[in-house]
């Protein structure tokens, strides 16, 4: 008996037992390739539009950049010290020189050196990465989990759980961070003395800003999720396995709970993007070193070399989060697999 090929499987393949088509390996490393390549060029690209944008942006700020690297308006540079400057960081050429110049170093890896710390950026960097890495895993982690509890709640629950879930999703994630972070150290560190209101170092300094990064992200994913939630209940695969005798609870947490994960798997990169963006607002406000604290002072001192570096770096863990994701999704849906 001639074999046929599975429906929807990429050029055909042997049949499985399963119904699931075997895509051949060779194709699969070929599948594989074509992925890494794709993934290698979109962050080329991401990298070097990120590096163009804030050379254009920083240069149209009104004000001399040379008066930022002597330390400001403020500074009373002379007319020498200011022309000295711009020799030295090449701002007296052309600006289509001044960028092909940007672009070599960066691509050296070489990001300068801070106008107003006068300190190599990759230093910078390397000292306020850690602050901010632990902040946004700890605020995503969090963010996951409270996200999937009302996914859950909403699938047990019933049409009652489904409704409040709802509300608590809108309400989280229409809280701007600066709010809650002002209620949170009103109640937790000037009403009741729990917490500290600044970051001290410690895990307790740690909690308000993770909370406070957190909720406005778990309202965003948590409606994405309950929605898939829900329509996955509904879906014929649902339907066949309580035909089976599958308990609910069993459908929740063998088949649906994984089609609500997807959408927040596939929104890691938004996550991320709205993690750094809140970054700034959070560490401003409870004093934590950080590349959000960092980049709000370096815009405000026009220091070109740190902006350009934190915008950078941003980028770079956008595009691998993308990635991760990307690989979390295909281990989740087998048919996104065999595309």
């Amino acid at each position: 008996m001639a074999e046929t090929a599975f429906p929807g499987s990429p050029g055909g393949g042997l049949p499985h037992p399963g119904g699931t088509a075997v895509v051949p390996r060779s194709r699969r490393w070929v599948g594989a390739g074509a992925w890494l390549a794709r993934r290698i060029g979109s962050a080329v690209f991401v990298l070097w539009a990120v590096a163009t944008l804030i050379f254009l942006a920083i240069r149209l700020i009104p004000g001399d950049p040379a008066e930022a690297i002597m330390g400001g308006p403020g500074s009373q540079a002379s007319a020498a010290a200011l022309e000295a400057a711009r020799t030295e960081y090449g701002l007296d050429q052309p600006l289509w020189v001044q960028y092909l110049g940007q672009l070599g170093r960066l691509a050296t890896g070489d990001l300068g050196s801070s106008y107003a710390l006068k300190v190599p950026v990759a230093q910078l960097l390397g000292d306020q990465l850690p602050g901010t890495v632990g902040l946004a895993v700890g605020a995503w982690v969090l963010a996951w989990v409270l996200a999937l509890g009302l996914a859950l709640w909403s699938g047990l629950g019933g049409r009652g759980a489904a409704v409040v879930g709802s509300a608590l999703e809108i309400a989280a994630a229409s809280v701007p961070h600066f709010w809650l972070a002002s209620v949170l150290v009103l109640l937790f560190s000037t009403a009741w003395g729990w917490l500290p209101p600044v970051s001290n170092g410690t895990t307790a300094g740690l909690v308000m800003p993770v909370i406070t990064l957190a909720l406005p992200l778990a309202g965003f994913l948590g409606q994405v999720m309950r929605e898939s939630m829900l329509t996955a209940m509904n879906s014929p695969f649902a339907l066949s396995a309580r035909a089976r005798g599958e308990s609910e609870t069993g459908v929740v947490l063998r088949h649906a709970l994984r089609h609500a994960a997807l959408p927040g798997v596939a929104l890691s990169g938004w996550a991320l993007g709205s993690l750094v963006s809140g970054a700034v607002v959070v560490e401003a406000i409870f004093a934590r070193p950080g590349l959000g604290r960092s980049l709000l002072q370096a815009v405000t001192l026009r220091d070109v070399p740190v902006v350009t570096g934190v915008a950078l770096v941003s980028a770079l863990a956008y595009v691998l989060v993308m990635a991760v994701s990307d690989l979390a999704e295909r281990a989740i849906d087998p048919r996104i697999r065999e595309h």
